[in-house]
């Protein structure tokens, strides 16, 4: 992790040109090579970013960062305030909530949620980057990816963009298309998902915990 607080301007180019005027802002440089820029303020959400896999470039005061697509940050630096970088290693990743995995487990046993012919190829596929909750084929043979949230936000989105960026540079299982669910997805999502040709459903919990299970369990 890279992270420098300074004073910077930021301009996008790419599907839509984008520009920050000069303000102090916090950078941030991810192993994955994501890099995120923040204000003060507005929570969690970065003013701008750049998802991984993307190249960073330095010249001077001026970082280009550009990913295969053609997509453009440029980030031009005037006064540097702090600076720092640091080693983070392995992060075990998120411990989901009991309702979360509950939900992963039913939806797993019932693939054909999703659609007629669905089935299923694993639970918590891995990626570089983490697993993805389910990785299925449906009735057309074609690989599916499914992000289960208790709550489908912006952030889940998100996630399984970064996930479908890496399942599909495995020739084995590409092309793979993306299915986000949540027992309630949030508008913004949706259209997120939507602008990304990521499919969103939502699902009832308490309706499959009432559904038999051809799926023999121990206990």
């Amino acid at each position: 992790m890279r992270i420098r607080v300074a004073q910077c301007t930021v301009r996008y180019e790419g599907r839509l040109n984008a520009y920050l005027p000069e303000a102090t802002r916090l950078v941030m440089v991810k192993a994955d090579g994501c890099v995120a820029v923040h204000a003060d303020g507005g929570a969690y959400k970065p003013l701008n970013w750049m998802n991984a896999p993307n190249t960073l470039s330095e010249e001077g005061d001026v970082w280009t960062v550009l990913n295969p697509k053609g997509e453009k940050l440029i980030i031009e630096f005037g006064e540097i305030h702090f600076e720092t970088a640091l080693e983070m290693g392995e992060d075990p990743g998120l411990q989901k909530d009991g309702v979360e995995l509950e939900l992963q487990r039913l939806l797993a046993e019932r693939p054909e949620t999703f659609g007629e012919g669905m089935t299923l190829i694993r639970r918590e596929y891995p990626t570089p980057i983490g697993p993805v909750d389910l990785l299925c084929r449906d009735a057309e043979e074609m690989t599916v990816a499914i992000e289960i949230k208790r709550r489908g936000e912006i952030d889940g989105v998100e996630q399984l963009t970064r996930y479908l960026e890496f399942l599909n540079r495995e020739p084995r299982i590409a092309p793979v298309r993306g299915i986000f669910a949540a027992q309630v997805v949030k508008p913004q999502a949706r259209v997120l998902a939507e602008d990304r040709d990521i499919e969103w459903v939502e699902v009832d919990y308490e309706k499959l915990k009432g559904i038999d299970s051809d799926v023999m369990r121990l206990f």
